[in-house]
C-alpha cells in the first residue's frame, strides 16, 4: 500500500525579522569609459527557484559601494532559508538587465540556524564541503564579508560582498525626518553644488553603519531634501544616546563626491524638532577649521520637522481589549447528501465527528480565546427552513431570528446536530448574503473607530460557491472593514475555482474591476489535513488573521485601546 501522504504544514511562525545591509569592494569594471554603476539584487529559494525578493538602488560610477537600501527578511527558526546576493552593472534608463555582460558576482548564503545544516553526500560529519564555502550563518556571524564569483565558480577578480545582519526586536516604531540645509559651500566651478546628506550609525566597536541616504537636489545651495522615514532600529539601535554622524556630499556623476561637511547628533537632540521647532546644526569641514582663521562652517543643517510612529503588534491590540468575534457560516446544499444517509458530508456518527464539526472545533477552539464572553454567532446557507420551508442563505442555525449567537464551540454543536433533522437540504451555493450580513455587523463596529472587535467569518462549503461574482464584490466591500473570512472547502469536491478568492496568486478584484484593499480571504480545502492534528489546520488558516488585524488598524490609524505598558519584550510573543 501506498504511503499517506504528509499533511501539509502549518506556516511557521516568524521569530524575528533581519535586516540586512550590503558593500562591495573591488568590483569589475564593465564600463569602457566610466566605472560600473552597480546594483544589488537579493533572491530567496523558494520549493527550488531562485526568486527576487527586492533591489537596491543604483550607484553610479562606484566600485566600492555602500549600498544605502535596507533588506529586510523573515527569519524563521526552524528553516533552512537560503539567500542569493547578485550584483550588476546597471545601464540607465533600461535599467538592471540580468546578462552574463552585467553580472558582477554573485554570492549565496543562509539567513542562519540555530544548528548546522546537514552535511552533504562525501562530507565529513560536520565538515563543510570544499566547493561551498559561501554557505554561511549571516545572523550568527552578524557581518560576512566573501567573495563574489562569475558563473561556473570563477572568482570575480578581487570583488567581496560584505552582509551586514541585524535582528530587528525591542521597540517596535519609526521616524520620520525632514532635513534642509542653508548656505553650504559651493564646491562647483560654473554651478552651484548638487547636494546630498547622508546618516551613519555609530556602533559600539566604532564602525560606521549607513542609516539613510537622501536623493541629490541639483543646483542649491540651500536644498530641501524630501521627508524620509526609517526604523528606529536602524537609526539608533532604539538608543536614545547614540552618537549619530551625517555628511553633506556634493555629487559627482563620476563618483568622486566633494565632501561639503559634517556634524554629529544623538536622536535625543534630535527630538527637540517635534511640534512647531526646528534644530540645526553648523556643518562643519575640520579641515576648513585648521587652515582658515576666520571659518565659522561650511553651511547649516536644519531638522524642519520629526514624527515618531508606533508599530503595534497583534498581541498589543488584543492586551488592549480588542475582542475577536467569530461567526460560523455552514453549507446545507443539497450536494452534502441526505444527512441521514452515512454517505453524507452532515452525517452524524456518534463515534467520530464529520468534516464540518472536525474543521470547526478546530478554528473555534483557538478564536474563542480572544472572545470574553466566549459566544459564537451560527448561521447556514442553502437550506429550505421552517416554517414555509423557503431556500435562505443567512438563517441562525439556533432559529432564534433576534439572536443567532450560541454558547461556545460546543453550543454550535448541539445547535447544528439539533438544526439538520428540521432543514431540508437544498441549494444554490450562495456566500454573498452571509459575507454582508456580518460586514453589515462589522461597520457598525467601525464607527466607533476604536480597535475593540475584530470579526472573523469562518465558511465551510462543500462546493465552488454559486455566485462569485456577489461574492467577489462582498469581499471587496468587506476588505475595508474590520473583518478577515476563512474558507474550508469539506469533501472531494474540485475547488480551483475557489482558490480566485484567496488573494495570494494575485489581486482580487470585484466584477467592475475594484481591487480589494487588503488579503482578507484564506481558503484551504480540509482533505489536505485529515490525517493531521486538528491544530494543524487551525494554525493554516489562522496563520494570517494577526498580519490582517494589524493591517486594518494601522490603515485605519486606530491604536490599540489601553496604554500599553513600556516592556522591551512586549512584541515578542506577537503573531505579527
Amino acid at each position: 500500500a501506498e504511503a499517506p501522504e504528509p499533511p501539509p504544514q502549518a506556516p511557521l511562525a516568524v521569530l524575528s525579522k533581519v535586516e540586512l545591509r550590503v558593500s562591495c569592494k573591488h568590483l569589475l569594471d564593465r564600463d569602457t569609459l566610466n566605472k560600473s554603476d552597480p546594483c544589488v539584487l537579493l533572491l530567496m529559494q523558494s520549493q527550488g527557484q531562485w526568486m527576487e525578493v527586492d533591489r537596491s538602488e543604483v550607484i553610479k560610477s562606484n566600485l566600492n559601494p555602500v549600498f544605502a537600501k535596507i533588506f529586510t527578511v523573515d527569519y524563521y527558526f526552524e528553516e533552512v532559508q537560503k539567500l542569493r546576493f547578485e550584483v550588476y552593472d546597471s545601464h540607465g534608463h533600461a535599467g538592471v538587465g540580468t546578462h552574463d555582460d552585467d553580472f558582477l558576482g554573485g554570492m549565496e548564503c543562509t539567513v542562519g540556524q540555530v544548528s548546522p545544516p546537514p552535511p552533504l553526500p562525501g562530507t565529513p560529519a560536520g565538515g563543510v564541503p570544499s566547493l561551498t564555502p559561501r554557505l554561511l550563518q549571516i545572523v550568527a556571524q552578524k557581518r560576512v564579508t566573501k567573495p563574489l564569483f562569475l558563473k561556473y565558480g570563477k572568482f570575480a577578480g578581487k570583488s567581496t560582498i560584505t552582509v551586514i545582519s541585524e535582528e530587528i526586536s525591542g521597540n517596535n516604531g519609526y521616524v520620520e525626518l525632514a532635513f534642509r540645509a542653508k548656505k553650504l559651500d559651493d564646491k562647483d566651478l560654473f554651478s552651484k553644488s548638487d547636494p546630498f546628506l547622508e546618516i551613519y550609525r555609530i556602533d559600539d566597536d566604532r564602525s560606521e553603519q549607513l542609516v539613510y541616504r537622501t536623493e541629490v537636489v541639483k543646483n542649491n545651495l540651500s536644498p530641501i531634501w524630501e521627508p524620509f522615514k526609517v526604523s528606529l532600529n536602524s537609526l539608533c539601535s532604539c538608543e536614545e544616546k547614540r552618537k549619530l554622524r551625517c555628511v553633506v556630499w556634493d555629487y559627482d556623476s563620476r563618483g568622486k563626491h566633494d565632501f561639503i561637511g559634517e556634524f554629529f547628533t544623538t536622536f535625543e537632540e534630535m527630538q527637540k524638532a517635534m511640534g512647531e521647532n526646528k534644530v540645526q546644526w553648523d556643518c562643519m569641514n575640520p579641515k576648513y577649521k585648521i587652515k582658515k582663521r576666520n571659518y565659522k562652517n561650511s553651511g547649516v543643517v536644519v531638522l524642519l520637522d520629526l514624527k515618531i510612529h508606533r508599530v503595534y503588534s497583534f498581541l498589543d491590540y488584543i492586551m488592549g481589549g480588542c475582542q475577536i468575534h467569530f461567526t460560523v457560516a455552514i453549507d446545507f446544499t443539497a450536494s452534502n447528501g441526505d444527512p441521514r444517509n452515512s454517505c453524507s458530508l452532515h452525517y452524524i456518527n456518534p463515534y467520530q465527528p464529520n468534516e464540518y464539526l472536525k474543521a470547526l472545533v478546530a478554528v473555534g477552539e483557538i478564536c474563542q480565546d480572544y472572545d470574553s464572553d466566549k459566544k459564537f454567532s451560527a448561521l447556514g446557507f442553502g437550506a429550505r427552513i421552517p416554517p414555509k420551508y423557503e431556500v435562505s442563505h443567512d438563517f441562525a442555525i439556533n432559529f432564534n431570528p433576534d439572536n443567532d449567537e450560541c454558547e461556545g464551540i460546543q453550543g454550535v454543536v448541539e445547535s447544528y446536530q439539533s438544526c439538520l433533522p428540521k432543514i431540508q437540504l437544498y441549494g444554490p451555493t450562495n456566500v454573498a448574503p452571509i459575507i454582508s450580513k456580518v460586514a453589515r455587523v462589522a461597520a457598525d463596529e467601525e464607527r466607533t473607530k476604536e480597535a475593540s472587535q475584530y470579526f472573523i467569518l469562518l465558511i465551510l462549503t462543500d462546493g465552488v460557491v454559486t455566485d462569485m461574482a456577489d461574492t467577489r464584490e462582498a469581499i471587496v466591500r468587506a476588505s475595508y472593514l474590520p473583518m478577515s473570512i476563512i474558507i474550508v472547502g469539506v469533501g472531494n469536491a474540485d475547488f480551483t475555482d475557489m482558490q480566485i478568492l484567496d488573494g495570494d496568486d494575485g489581486i482580487l478584484r470585484s466584477p467592475k474591476g475594484e481591487p480589494v484593499l487588503r488579503d482578507i480571504v484564506q481558503f484551504v480545502p480540509f482533505r489536505e489535513f485529515k490525517n493531521a492534528s486538528p491544530t494543524a489546520l487551525a494554525k493554516c488558516v489562522l496563520a494570517e488573521v494577526p498580519k490582517q488585524v494589524v493591517e486594518y488598524y494601522s490603515y485605519k490609524a486606530f491604536p490599540p485601546r489601553c496604554p500599553q505598558p513600556k516592556t522591551p519584550d512586549s512584541n515578542l510573543s506577537s503573531p505579527q
